[in-house]
């Protein structure tokens, strides 16, 4: 047991990459490399369950830990290990996979072997992101997850007449691409001056005080900024809406949220604590806002598309509220909050990519009185819509709760005030979703539509069927995944107090740390 452990987040990370490569260099036949990518994304899933199976919530710092020199000049090592933190996204990533894979078995016609390629290098490289604990080769799978992305978009694009993918894609790429830069910089910056790319060592380096006093700032600055380019935080989503748009329902479910949030609490948080708390006035302000934003747009969308992306927005600001609220119930609400994000996300991105497939449009006004003809449809649709609007007993009540609450109580009541009213907002726009597509007099376009059958078939019941009593679960029994994501985020709500940090030695302040 103790060699599968030493080797199982290599063999999560090396799997889809194989199986990347096998679709890559046999014949493009499209039951081919469909076949291969659901056999080796299941083969993932199967692997990351390992994790939460034995890992020990009780055991500070990290688990399943490999670390192997790689390059000696500069010192970049193959470093990878898991926390509470990153844990269940390692998870949901595994789960994710097989799920597009599904729903994208009849859309992509096309070029399937380009695309179910590229898909599983995506998936690799977002693996990599959770589990890097050096910050080159954290760098690295962090570029590698914009590549897949922007290509699938340019080439999937569903507005192929108006060059609605490229232009998209070239959007996205450039967003997310051009804060790298800098990121880049500041990572070779500590690099420069503590001749390490360990996290670790980093952190104790930073905790200590003994950088100057100026750059960290400013290479604070360059982590916070590309990362909440990919959360989005308000100011920064301007590549949300066409993204939402264009993508494939199979990367559309991966985009935004997980890789950005994590990176916060991971390297912006976890290695400048007082910097970011220097910045965290600002953010709660954005995330309020980003809540109310999100939300207002969001109810007076006309496509589906992009009321999901808005209402994202929305939804990823409750996560950035308690990121920077620096409390742990927060900072356990952003994390469980952000698994929610990636279960309800994808369930209502397949079902508006199945409303999608049938009738060719995602002007909401189109439809009508669909329940009749779909009952397991609207079934499935009311209940994702009911947990992404936080509905007691289903997921998305737990994390919005925890983070309200925390904000109330020990952050600021006028912005958790204004967050209560975005939860309001949300509940507005997803019931109306709700009552325009499904219920009322059928509408032209549903009245003319006599078949094929309308309603959910077995895979796409197979792709929801499991979400659906996720969401049930997870709202029920949340401590299942509470209780690991708390032994990531303790050191987080409770960093070295600012003044320790600068007098005292590096061992004094990392030993002063743990005991807080």
């Amino acid at each position: 047991m103790e060699f599968t452990n030493s080797i199982i987040l290599t063999q999560i990370l090396v799997t889809p990459l194989v199986g990347a490569l096998l679709v890559a260099l046999l014949p493009d036949r499209r039951s081919l490399s469909r076949g291969i990518a659901l056999t080796f994304s299941l083969l993932t899933f199967f692997f990351t369950l390992h994790l939460p199976v034995h890992f020990n919530p009780t055991l500070p710092g990290f688990q399943f830990e490999q670390d192997i020199p790689w390059l000696v000049s500069p010192a970049i090592q193959y470093h990878v290990g898991v926390d509470g933190l990153s844990l269940w996204l390692v998870v949901l990533t595994g789960l994710l996979a097989p799920i597009g894979v599904l729903a994208s078995w009849r859309t992509i016609q096309t070029r399937s072997k380009v695309f179910y390629s590229l898909f599983l290098v995506q998936q690799t490289a977002m693996l990599g992101v959770f589990v890097s604990l050096d910050l080159m080769l954290y760098y690295g799978f962090w570029e590698l997850s914009l590549v897949p992305m922007a290509i699938l978009i340019a080439m999937y694009g569903r507005n192929i007449t108006e060059n609605g993918g490229p232009r998209a894609a070239l959007r996205f790429f450039l967003y997310t691409f051009i804060p790298s830069a800098p990121l880049l910089v500041a990572i070779l910056w500590l690099y420069a001056k503590t001749g390490s790319f360990s996290f670790t060592t980093l952190q104790g380096v930073v905790a200590s005080g003994t950088l100057p006093a100026g750059p960290p700032c400013w290479v604070a600055l360059a982590f916070l900024l590309a990362f909440a380019v990919k959360v989005p935080i308000l100011g920064l989503h301007g590549w949300l809406p066409d993204t939402f748009s264009e993508a494939p329902v199979a990367m559309a479910m991966v985009v935004a949220g997980k890789l950005g949030l994590y990176s916060l609490i991971r390297f912006h948080v976890g290695l400048f604590p007082t910097q970011a708390r220097q910045a965290a006035p600002w953010l709660i302000a954005l995330a309020a806002i980003g809540i109310l934003y999100g939300a207002l747009l969001a109810l007076v969308q006309k496509d589906f598309w992009k009321l999901l992306a808005y209402g994202t927005l929305s939804s990823l600001s409750f996560c950035t509220l308690g990121i920077y609220g620096f409390t742990l119930a927060g900072l356990d609400g952003s994390v469980y909050q952000t698994l929610n994000e990636g279960i309800i996300g994808a369930a209502l991105f397949v079902l508006l990519g199945v409303l999608y497939d049938r009738f060719g449009t995602s002007q909401i006004s189109t439809f009508g009185g669909l329940a009749q003809r779909t009952p397991s449809l609207a079934a499935l649709f009311v209940i994702a819509s009911l947990a992404m609007i936080g509905l007691p007993m289903l997921n998305g009540f737990i994390g919005e709760f925890l983070v309200l609450s925390s904000t109330f109580s020990a952050v600021t009541w006028g912005w958790a005030a204004a967050a209560t009213i975005g939860v309001v907002l949300s509940a507005a726009y997803m019931l109306t979703l709700v009552q325009r597509i499904f219920y009322g007099p059928p509408s032209g376009q549903v009245t003319a539509n006599p078949g094929p059958a309308l309603d959910l078939n077995m895979r796409e019941k197979l792709i929801l069927y499991p979400l659906a009593t996720l969401m049930l679960i997870m709202g029920i029994f949340p401590n299942l995944w509470l209780s690991g994501i708390q032994s990531g985020v303790r050191s987080v709500a409770n960093p070295p107090a600012p003044v320790v940090m600068k007098q005292a030695p590096a061992s004094q302040s990392l030993q002063a740390g743990g005991r807080q």
